[in-house]
């Protein structure tokens, strides 16, 4: 199943070029003809070569006819060109076949594209950190990335931890609910801006790295004030890591906000979705009409068989 798989850096500067190199090499040994941008390992700053650098990379991306195109990392740089970021090509891109798939600050070029065009992109893997990871790719992230080549990603299960399904009410099966969110601090920064998706009805999933619960918590209310959360159908809540405790924290923790916010908000809040600055992580269709179903602690989100013409908006 050899694909055509286009990296590139629409965000920070390629600082790990072990991984990146091992990443390509990753890549290559699973039989895909990897095609590295010209300013992949470009730097300005602490950015992938300057603005005008990285939105020529996100078109040649876009004009490349990939089956993927793949961003090499995340880090910070996309919010700063979501006036500038060609829309439409790369949604006719899509449209084609190229999968855009990453993770991290690639939300904003996610979200973005979502508001306006309705395109799909995948929430997923990076090539350092991900293909590049020096104990390995992960057998699940990479399997479901096969899944995504073949075309056969019709969903994810995951199973809840013990804690979390304390006094939780039963699930109610949610249909027809348009998956969306990705990192926490990344979409909330994009609330009140044309580049935030006006999603009623939806299924929200959000991660961090390197935010303290409070932190978390803030933005999970600055969501909540805005109307965001309530008018969801449910809040899936992936993977924060990189936290670390403070001695005045007496307690307080992410279970402490995630058991908060479900006395506050109407919407199922559920968590342990295998997503985040994880190496074990699933593909998630940003964008895709979602099924929401609960047995217990076992959840399944399915998206079905996707072809991208069903889709147009």
């Amino acid at each position: 199943m050899k694909k055509h798989i286009y990296i590139y850096s629409p965000s920070s500067a390629v600082r790990d070029k072990a991984a990146f190199k091992r990443g390509v090499k990753r890549l290559q040994s699973l039989g895909h003809e990897v095609e590295i941008d010209e300013a992949a390992l470009a730097t300005h700053q602490r950015f992938a070569g300057d603005d005008a650098t990285r939105l020529a990379a996100i078109s040649r991306a876009a004009a490349s006819g990939a089956d993927i195109a793949l961003i090499s990392r995340g880090g910070y740089g996309l919010t700063r060109i979501l006036d500038a970021i060609p829309y439409k090509a790369v949604a006719k891109a899509i449209h084609r076949g190229t999968q855009f798939v990453g993770l991290s600050d690639f939300t904003a070029f996610q979200l973005a594209l979502l508001a306006k065009t309705g395109a799909v992109t995948w929430a997923g893997p990076a090539v350092g950190e991900d293909f590049g990871a020096e104990a390995g790719a992960d057998d699940i992230m990479e399997a479901c990335f096969d899944d995504l080549l073949a075309g056969q990603g019709e969903g994810t299960g995951w199973r809840m931890p013990a804690r979390d399904s304390v006094d939780l009410p039963p699930l109610r099966s949610i249909h027809d609910a348009v998956l969306w969110g990705g990192n926490l601090c990344v979409l909330t920064s994009l609330l009140g801006t044309p580049w935030f998706p006006e999603i009623d009805k939806g299924v929200l999933f959000l991660e961090d790295v390197n935010e303290h619960p409070y932190r978390v918590e803030r933005m999970l209310d600055q969501l909540r004030h805005a109307g965001v959360l309530g008018r969801q159908k449910a809040i899936v809540l992936g993977q924060f890591t990189g936290i670390r405790k403070a001695p005045h924290d007496r307690g307080f923790g992410m279970q402490t906000v995630v058991n908060r916010l479900r006395g506050l908000i109407k919407p199922p809040v559920l968590t342990g979705l295998p997503f985040g600055h994880v190496p074990t992580k699933v593909l998630l269709p940003v964008g895709a009409k979602v099924e929401l179903a609960a047995d217990d602690r076992d959840i399944f989100m399915v998206w079905g068989h996707r072809h991208d013409h069903d889709h147009d908006h």
